[in-house]
């Protein structure tokens, strides 16, 4: 082969090596119409980036959207896996606790969707309460219809979050039969499992992330509200079974928010597991240093004990 169409080969390759690897990561908008929004033209998305050129983080997100990571063929056990970022309904920390996350399921044969859900604001918003819920509804209905299309299982779709996104998630999880939109389909909006990492859980005065309370419900939020979004509240036996992680020493996110949503879970006699780490903090992804490092590797083996993966 001569030297020009060995150039033109390669140059062939790598474009549909790259055209494939797009279109698994193609990011599409959640909604034709989103539910009540109000046009701000001063409120503009903004991206962060680290000092490689690397996103790290999106705030003031008004247009939602779903990023697909879509297991190889070969290796999807149709398990699927919609996850929320964290950030205090402030930012999302879309890299560490989206993307990555994404690529690590995409490792065992899970599809993945990364939700860049609205972070509430009176701005876009005529109930920023429920701007982030629609969001998590609407993207499990997506994915429920879409199952086909996409090789997944309809009846394995699971729900994860982090920090203000584990609340998100646990929202979800304990309010999906809220009427909070108009669908004109009856697509069920419940995950059939949560994976909730170092969550907010609660909306209650000392145990509560006061930056992600007053950012969701406001300043002066009522007995009312604030008993509504305290999930471990909601909790019924209904709940989707549910995978814990939380560092005792977190000083962000006290860890009495999972010890008590795994109490009300097994108040409801809801399946949940668990795992509490002496030390790790808050913020810590899929890991660092630590004992906590360790945590995919039991998500891992709780996912196949039910039947969400096979054994590698």
């Amino acid at each position: 082969m001569n030297q020009s169409k060995l150039l033109n080969l390669i140059l062939l390759l790598s474009f549909g090596f790259t055209s494939q690897l797009y279109s698994q990561n193609k990011e599409i908008p959640l909604w034709k119409t989103i539910p009540g929004s109000i046009e701000a033209t001063d409120y503009k998305e903004n991206s962060i980036y680290d000092n490689e050129g690397v996103i790290k983080g999106i705030d003031k997100v008004s247009q939602p959207t779903l990023t697909i990571f879509l297991a190889d063929q070969d290796k999807s056990n149709g398990t699927s896996v919609i996850i929320c970022p964290g950030g205090g309904y402030g930012h999302l920390a879309i890299n560490k606790e989206g993307y990555k996350v994404a690529k690590w399921f995409n490792s065992l044969g899970i599809s993945a969707f990364v939700l860049k859900y609205r972070l509430p604001s009176d701005l876009t918003m005529k109930d920023k309460s429920i701007g982030p819920l629609q969001d998590a509804q609407e993207a499990v209905r997506m994915i429920r219809r879409n199952a086909d299309k996409w090789h997944l299982d309809a009846t394995k779709i699971g729900i994860m979050g982090f920090s203000a996104g584990g609340h998100l998630a646990a929202t979800l999880s304990t309010h999906y039969l809220d009427k909070i939109y108009d669908t004109k389909d009856t697509v069920s909006a419940r995950p059939d499992f949560s994976i909730l990492i170092y969550p907010v859980i609660s909306m209650e005065d000392g145990i509560t992330h006061k930056g992600s309370k007053e950012n969701l419900l406001g300043a002066n939020a009522s007995k009312e509200m604030t008993d509504k979004y305290s999930n471990e509240k909601q909790v019924d036996s209904n709940t989707p079974k549910a995978f814990l992680v939380h560092a005792t020493d977190d000083k962000t996110v006290p860890v009495e928010n999972t010890i008590n949503y795994y109490l009300a879970l097994k108040e409801h006699k809801v399946l949940g597991e668990m795992h509490l780490y002496e030390n790790g903090g808050h913020g810590f992804g899929l890991g660092i240093e630590g004992t906590h490092k360790d945590w995919p590797k039991a998500c891992e083996t709780w996912l196949i004990a039910n039947g969400f993966m096979q054994k590698p």
